[in-house]
């Protein structure tokens, strides 16, 4: 469905962030990309979205194709008319709008929007998913929690009917069972709407529980890729991404900050 093919991005002409990065999303397959802060991995999506050339960046290589077709010289606009559709990290809302007011923007650039049997039934759809955001449809969303804020994110990219969500660090600032939830939601829109999901995620554990196949992502690069359960079991993922030693226990962030990489898949 969707194929990056060995893409390079650079920066202000100067920067190189991505270096050759190749990856693959299967129709109805929710796929994770792993990796530390600064790894490329929201320049990745952002690459994919159209949003770089509105920040200065440009992919200088490769190809990126979306069910067969290139994708990468589109404008962000014709990229969510084709089905995709970016939930950007930090729960970015027009906060003086209500809940439903700011789902209804995500309707916006969809061909049928206006008509208002369909936009009824996408936003019960939402309503269906995050239940709280019925109860708060009429209240002024900058007064949102973080995590009603993120039901709402989501909740207006379903409005957009996509076909590929874009997820970036949904988990970010949330409380453990509220990361819980959300990602127990999008497992639901996956498996109940069929819509694919790429998602960006520091939590390692969460991410590869939720996904179906995972990359590893580091200063710009893919390092490690493979189906999920086989990369949680993986020796180098359980220290580096789930900070767990070969006894089973946490590492402190002490021991995490002086510990020297092996960085078996670097050779």
């Amino acid at each position: 469905m969707l194929k990056l093919n060995n893409i390079e991005v650079v920066y202000s002409d100067v920067i190189l962030v991505l270096r050759g990065i190749s990856l693959e999303v299967g129709e109805g397959q929710i796929v994770s990309v792993l990796g530390a802060n600064g790894a490329g991995k929201s320049t990745t999506l952002k690459a994919i979205s159209g949003l770089l050339r509105t920040q200065e960046g440009e992919v200088t290589r490769g190809s990126i194709e979306f069910e067969g077709e290139r994708i990468d010289k589109l404008s962000p606009d014709e990229i969510v008319r084709r089905g995709i559709v970016q939930v950007l990290e930090g729960r970015i809302i027009f906060q003086h709008l209500t809940v439903e007011e700011n789902l209804m923007t995500g309707a916006l650039l969809h061909p049928r929007a206006g008509r208002g049997a369909t936009t009824k039934h996408d936003l019960e759809q939402v309503y269906y998913y995050f239940p709280p955001l019925r109860e708060l449809r009429h209240k002024t969303s900058g007064y949102l929690s973080g995590g009603e804020q993120q039901m709402l994110v989501i909740g207006r990219a379903i409005m957009a009917r996509p076909r590929l969500m874009l997820l970036d660090e949904p988990s970010l600032g949330l409380a453990p069972m509220l990361v819980k939830m959300i990602f127990e939601i999008v497992r639901r829109i996956n498996e109940e709407s069929g819509v694919s999901i790429l998602l960006v995620e520091q939590n390692a554990n969460v991410a590869l529980d939720t996904s179906s196949y995972a990359y590893v992502m580091e200063t710009g690069r893919v390092v490690l890729d493979g189906p999920s359960d086989q990369l949680a079991e993986n020796a180098d993922i359980k220290e580096f991404y789930l900070g767990l030693t070969q006894l089973g226990e946490r590492k402190s962030y002490r021991d995490v900050k002086h510990y020297k990489r092996r960085k078996r898949w670097l050779g």
